[in-house]
């Protein structure tokens, strides 16, 4: 754990939301040395997501719902339909020019 950290806060726990586990800990990296909140859930064996970084202040009971709804959320994107990066023709919002403005441009050109 980061020296900067509560040396009271746990470093893991686990608890269970909406019949998910969640097991989450408080890990630095070498390169890093700041500590990220990491978590795994049971829905999800081999996947494992750090949110945030953990704080002085971070608690068991302030990190999970944080945690909680950090992954709600991402569930709900990963359900939305896919948005299109681009689109071809015009932007939306944007006029069309009138058709009488393109005959108008022939003529003139």
């Amino acid at each position: 754990m980061s020296p900067e950290l509560n040396p009271h806060m746990v470093e893991e726990f686990v608890f269970v939301d909406g019949g998910r586990t969640f097991t989450c800990a408080a890990e630095s990296q070498p390169s890093r040395p700041d500590a990220w909140w990491w978590f795994r859930v049971s829905s999800e064996e081999r996947s494992r997501y750090a949110p945030f970084r953990a704080e002085a202040s971070d608690t068991p009971e302030s990190v999970q719902p944080r945690i909680v709804r950090f992954y709600d959320e991402l569930l709900e994107r990963r359900a939305a339909p896919p948005r299109p990066y681009w689109r071809r023709g015009a932007q939306p919002g944007a006029a069309a020019a009138p058709a009488g403005d393109e005959q108008a441009a022939e003529k003139a050109g």
